[in-house]
């Protein structure tokens, strides 16, 4: 099976190279399944009903998120009542919504997608480890394939995690700093990793944001307006090529593609 896991999708620049390109991706890598990680949609914040919408009707099988899922109130009702729709397993007891779920990719062929978030730099939540083995215990007898989104700040993070799974899943993928890595690797149990898949929208600016409102608030350190910046738009990610019966990962490939 080859699944392509976009990185974080910044705002309508994102979206809209997501529009452009998801669809000639699938047809010339033959790609059986895409997860995207939608949380920056709205504004370069967040996610709407509405606009993960967008992403579903783009070709996006199932939608990934991290730290910024709350901060859309409309998204408590749509978090609850959307399975394809995840927000991290790893936050506590009581949040709505799913963490993870096991999705159809054809005829007897399923991926089970575990959605994360670190703990180090970020807020205190659950263990994303510890979460990791729970929700595997309840996938593996349904799909072979599993594909865990660790949304976190620190690389040491990330790569812990993608040992202490190794054998357990098909990857575990980086998300959340936009900066795409130059390590991606299939480990000894055959789990593909990589540390950040990057980002998709807007190269022209400071992952994402115009890079004059960025320098302005390092040089002052004054509360500072972020808006969305506008050219170079990229989509960056990864294609993954998973045997289907043992659920072991073939292949690790960056995507680096321009609008």
């Amino acid at each position: 099976m080859k699944i392509l896991f976009i990185g974080d999708v910044v705002g309508a620049p994102g979206r809209s190279v997501v529009e452009a390109l998801v669809p000639k991706i699938k047809k010339r890598e033959g790609i059986d399944f895409v997860i995207v990680n939608g949380e920056n949609v709205a504004a370069g914040s967040g996610v709407t009903p509405a606009l993960a919408g967008e992403l579903f009707g783009y070709g996006a099988d199932v939608i990934t998120s991290g730290d910024h899922i709350w901060k859309r109130k409309e998204m408590v009702v749509e978090l609850g009542s959307d399975k394809r729709l995840l927000r991290p397993a790893n936050y506590p007891a009581g949040a709505p919504g799913f963490g993870y779920g096991i999705f159809e990719a054809g005829p007897g062929r399923n991926v089970g997608v575990l959605n994360l978030v670190g703990r180090v730099f970020m807020t205190a939540v659950e263990c994303p480890f510890r979460t990791a083995k729970e929700a595997i215990d309840k996938i593996k007898d349904r799909s072979k394939i599993i594909i865990v989104d660790m949304h976190a700040e620190a690389t040491s993070e990330k790569i812990a995690l993608g040992y202490y799974l190794d054998g357990q899943v098909s990857a575990v993928l980086g998300t959340h700093t936009h900066v795409q890595t130059s390590d991606e690797k299939i480990l000894p149990g055959g789990t593909a990793f990589i540390s950040d898949v990057g980002m998709t929208g807007p190269f022209d600016g400071v992952i994402g944001r115009k890079k004059e409102q960025i320098i302005r608030r390092f040089l002052t350190q004054l509360p500072t307006k972020f808006e969305m910046a506008e050219g170079d738009i990229q989509l960056h990610g990864v294609i993954l090529d998973i045997d289907d019966k043992t659920g072991r990962a073939l292949s690790i490939t960056r995507v680096q593609e321009k609008l």
